[in-house]
């Protein structure tokens, strides 16, 4: 069975993309608080917050097999509002935390030999977004941080990256917050409506998995026909 963290796990796309690959992997997931993470014995969790600066590896195995970076913000608003705070928050969230995430864990990572790294960033930057400029900045460089390291680090380890557009999480729940809303947010897509966290998962575990092992420096994008399509 494959090693695999899951930072970020406690809901959303984290967990459901454990809950995918519980059973067949030896899952380290961590997250500010445990959530909804199913008791399981090859399910092993800890406390992380990725803003802090005591990373604590030490229950992680001396070799793996995949990491996902899901820590995420939705900061939306228009750009005369924006605070430098808020936007240097967002940036070391999204991006600075996946960089100091991948520092601490690479040498684990080359010693799988064939390890896959999963980030996300977002449809917004490809698609220009009215209200999304600290997002987009932030995920911009997390597309960037994808390609470098895929770069890198080839062949040992593979980098992809998924945008997806908006996403049926908690991180979400506001902009989906009534039936309007809901509706209003679908009839953007062409494939009229909004992804699900199995939807985002199921390109994640892909990623993971031995199928995708000629895919690397790609942004992935899981986003309803958003970012291609104009109907």
């Amino acid at each position: 069975m494959k090693n695999i963290l899951v930072i970020g796990a406690g809901s959303g796309i984290g967990l459901e993309l454990i809950n995918q690959l519980k059973g067949k992997n030896n899952i380290y997931a961590m997250g500010r608080t445990r959530g909804g993470l199913p008791d399981d014995p090859n399910i092993q969790w800890s406390r992380i917050d990725v803003l802090e600066d005591n990373y604590d590896f030490s229950f992680l195995p001396d070799s793996l097999d995949g990491l996902v970076y899901c820590p995420g913000s939705i900061n939306l608003k228009p750009v005369r509002g924006l605070k430098p705070e808020e936007v240097l928050a967002d940036f070391q969230l999204n991006a600075l935390g996946a960089l100091r995430v991948m520092q601490k864990l690479q040498n684990n990572l080359k010693k799988s030999g064939n390890a896959s790294v999963v980030f996300f960033s977002t449809v917004a930057v490809q698609q220009g977004m009215p209200y999304h400029a600290s997002v987009a900045m932030a995920k911009g460089a997390v597309e960037g941080l994808t390609r470098s390291l895929a770069a890198e680090l080839a062949p040992q380890i593979r980098v992809n990256a998924i945008a997806p557009s908006l996403t049926d999480t908690p991180l979400a729940s506001r902009l989906l917050s009534s039936d309007e809303r809901r509706d209003a947010s679908a009839q953007r897509h062409p494939l009229k409506r909004v992804g699900q966290p199995v939807d985002i998962a199921a390109i994640t575990a892909f990623l993971l998995s031995d199928q995708s092992s000629w895919i690397t420096g790609q942004i992935m994008h899981v986003d309803g026909g958003m970012s291609a399509l104009k109907i």
